[in-house]
């Protein structure tokens, strides 16, 4: 099977963009080389990835499932290249550090910050993917170390204790009501509910909850990211969850409220990761026992 670069960033940018059309013009492609490249990678795989609309392009069930195997390959030959770079300007070593959004936000950049002061020697760089990514990195060695939700946690391997979080209700005030104080699963249990995807902490956390209620999880919004999520609950058309610090960096509008959950479902602790093979072993160690040291 022939895969190279460009046809990787091509599918990953069309996944993006919902069209294949703009995802040629941001990689700087004529739109029929695009298109033929999507075609020709469809015909190698025996697979459609996406299906055409009169306005763009929608993923198909079988391109959800292979674009990790997809988003892989690219982590891949980006390793191959970031470590080839150190390699030409004799640096001490790169580390590659996977980890979520909310970790990123609450707590990895202010540790990467730090990192940087103590070995300015050190190329890091950061993938942000959920905890189930995360994990399924690691196990490939694509990535050095791995931050993850622990109830998520399906590896095995060594894992440090790394930071803890919490989950709260973020809601639209013109549209819903809660009572002063912390509120339980069953007061929006049959609310439209705001979602972080597949594979996320957050979706787990939630479909546990249910569970404990002997319902399924509706699953009414799926989103990528916090900022979608925000999006569709300033409009009412569902609540959300996540952590205080997360909603605290997106500088809230008085229009949106938050409101602290009852039972411990909502409590999160992330754990630490690393493995071997591609990092310098004393470097690997430096940047573990720092990001150790420094959750407090």
């Amino acid at each position: 099977m022939k895969l190279d670069s460009t046809t990787v960033q091509l599918v990953l940018c069309i996944a993006e963009e919902g069209s294949i059309s703009r995802a040629a013009d941001k990689l700087s492609l004529a739109v029929a080389a695009a298109s033929k490249r999507v075609s020709d990678l469809e015909a190698q795989l025996g697979a459609k990835l996406f299906k055409r609309v009169p306005h763009g392009v929608l993923i198909t069930e079988a391109g959800s499932r292979l674009m990790a195997h997809i988003r892989q390959i690219d982590n891949l030959i980006g390793r191959l290249e970031g470590d080839a770079q150190v390699l030409s300007h004799g640096q001490d070593g790169r580390i590659l550090i996977g980890a979520p959004k909310a970790a990123i936000i609450q707590f990895l950049a202010k540790d990467i910050a730090r990192l940087r002061d103590a070995y300015p020697q050190i190329t890091l760089k950061i993938l942000e993917e959920n905890s189930k990514i995360v994990q399924q990195l690691l196990r490939d060695k694509v990535i050095d170390v791995g931050i993850y939700e622990k109830k998520s946690g399906f590896l095995d391997l060594p894992k440090f204790d790394y930071r803890q979080d919490r989950l709260v209700l973020v809601y639209s005030r013109r549209h819903f009501r809660f009572a002063d104080g912390p509120v339980g699963i069953d007061d929006f249990l049959d609310l439209p509910i705001v979602s972080l995807g597949k594979g996320s902490a957050i979706l787990s956390a939630l479909q546990g909850a249910y569970r404990s209620r002997g319902r399924s999880f509706p699953n009414n919004f799926s989103t990528s990211g916090f900022d979608t999520m925000l999006a569709l609950v300033r409009h009412g058309l569902g609540v959300g969850l996540m952590p205080p610090d997360v909603l605290r960096s997106f500088h809230p509008e008085d229009d949106l409220g938050s409101a602290e959950i009852q039972g411990d479902w909502h409590q999160r602790a992330y754990v630490l990761s690393c493995v071997e093979g591609h990092a310098q072993e004393q470097t690997l160690r430096n940047v573990v026992a720092q990001l150790i040291g420094t959750s407090t």
